[in-house]
């Protein structure tokens, strides 16, 4: 299988320090704040990194089994490996994976950075919908970590 250059980056930046950033993306608690419905994640290297956005479905087409945790540099990066959603079969049903890289970086006080680059996009038709995807994808989930940090004032009474 030949692995295209082509990637997904996207940047944002959050109102918080990159110690509680990091907690967000590598811990049980923190994903649960912004992504996913449950999870189930090992911070290890081949630890499960798994986010599962339909407990409805069937065991395998939950979200991202089968998913693990490549590296990480506590409070500057964690790559995982990444699957095919359910509705691309033919891409899931080959059991590749892609992987993502998040990087935390400290702008200045109280504000940090989120870089993610998604890669090892196979040259292969059955991935190119997964590719136009997550290009889309990965802007809502960093909208959706972003927003768990803002502040909501209370309704008046």
């Amino acid at each position: 299988m030949k692995i295209s250059n082509r990637k997904i980056v996207k940047t944002v930046t959050v109102f918080s320090e990159v110690e509680s950033v990091w907690q967000k993306w590598t811990t049980h608690e923190g994903l649960l704040t912004f992504f996913g419905e449950d999870n189930r994640i090992e911070l290890t290297p081949g630890g499960p990194y798994e986010i599962f956005f339909d407990m409805e479905s069937p065991i395998g087409l939950r979200g991202s089994e089968g998913c693990k945790v490549l590296s990480f540099i506590p409070n500057k990066m964690i790559s995982f490996t990444w699957n095919a959603p359910p509705k691309f079969a033919n891409a899931r049903g080959s059991d590749y994976h892609t992987w993502v890289v998040v990087e935390f970086e400290p702008v200045c006080e109280n504000f940090t950075k989120i870089t993610l680059t998604h890669m090892g996009w196979p040259e292969q038709e059955a991935w190119d919908g997964v590719y136009i995807y997550f290009d889309e994808a990965w802007d809502k989930v960093l909208s959706w970590l972003k927003d768990s940090y803002s502040y909501k004032k209370p309704a008046q009474q």
